[in-house]
């Protein structure tokens, strides 16, 4: 885990894949019952909207790791909305990978896979304690923005909602 990016200074990872998964594997089940305990811990229960282990597994949901060297270092789902519509679900880095852009790089293979199937808008909802600010800034630096509440969610003042309009050009930030 040592390594920096020359340019930045940053932490950097120097192999990602981003694979397809089912959650039958140990290691990933393990890390959404940690989101999900993160989830509960920080926000008060009629305002978790993380999907569970089942939910995750529903039609019209895609999950996604992302794995460095065989360790697992995040995970993201993706939610058919509608046929132009999706939704970013259980967007997780471990802890030990955080500040390494796992994160950007997870989120941005969302983004394209969102524009692949044709999606004109891509969605979340996330908290507004403290605890999500990092994941707040990183949606910002992607060009999503704040947005009225989106499909089945009612306002709730512990729920940012966000959103990109994938018609527009895409951003050349990260």
């Amino acid at each position: 885990m040592g390594h920096q990016d020359a340019l930045s200074g940053t932490p950097a990872v120097l192999a990602l894949t981003i694979e397809p998964d089912d959650l039958t594997r140990g290691p990933v089940r393990d890390l959404i019952t940690e989101h999900l305990a993160d989830m509960y811990a920080t926000s008060p229960a009629e305002s978790v909207h993380a999907l569970d282990h089942a939910g995750l597994r529903e039609p019209g949901v895609s999950l996604w790791t992302a794995w460095s060297d065989g360790v697992l270092l995040g995970c993201a789902a993706l939610k058919e909305l509608s046929p132009d519509e999706g939704e970013i679900k259980a967007m997780r880095t471990r802890p030990e990978a955080r500040g390494r852009g796992v994160a950007a790089r997870v989120l941005a293979f969302l983004v394209e896979e969102a524009r692949r199937r044709g999606y004109r808008r891509l969605s979340l909802e996330t908290g507004t304690q403290d605890f999500f600010a990092p994941a707040r800034r990183l949606y910002a630096r992607h060009g999503f923005v704040p947005c009225p509440p989106f499909a089945d969610y009612r306002p709730d003042p512990t729920s940012e909602f966000m959103t990109l309009d994938l018609t527009a050009t895409p951003s050349t930030r990260a």
